[in-house]
């Protein structure tokens, strides 16, 4: 089993905003800290042309990126959601992620409160992966 990733508070408030902010479309964002902590929860465009997808702008992708690494942060992951499901990783999800060995953070809004799970992609599967909240 993984050792369990420390997640601010905040990171988990933000997606989650973020989340019903965007709903009925999907949002979707970067991860960013250092090692196992996850710091920032850092908030990109979603161009996907259906709104139960997403796919992260990559002039956000690049930018955020870049900034992050000025503040001394790396991209550690990803997050989106599922505005009618669970934070399950569905088949879309597994065929179209990239960044192997990266967090992929999915938040449900099928559930109420919001449900957050973590996973990690490995060998083109995801593997959930526990975490701490952390102030």
């Amino acid at each position: 089993m993984s050792r369990a990733i420390r997640i601010a508070a905040t990171v988990l408030d933000d997606m989650v905003a973020h989340a019903r902010a965007m709903a009925p479309a999907e949002c979707c964002g970067l991860l960013a800290g250092r090692g196992d902590a996850v710091a920032e929860a850092i908030r990109t465009r979603n161009i996907a042309a259906h709104p139960s997808r997403f796919l992260i702008d990559p002039a956000d992708h690049i930018a955020e990126r870049r900034a992050a690494r000025e503040r001394g942060l790396d991209v550690v992951g990803f997050y989106h959601s599922h505005v009618r499901a669970g934070a399950a990783p569905s088949a879309r999800d597994r065929d179209e992620a990239a960044y192997p060995n990266h967090l992929h953070a999915i938040v449900g809004l099928a559930a109420d409160p919001p449900e957050v799970r973590l996973f990690r992609l490995v060998d083109g599967n995801f593997l959930e992966v526990p975490f701490v909240t952390v102030a």
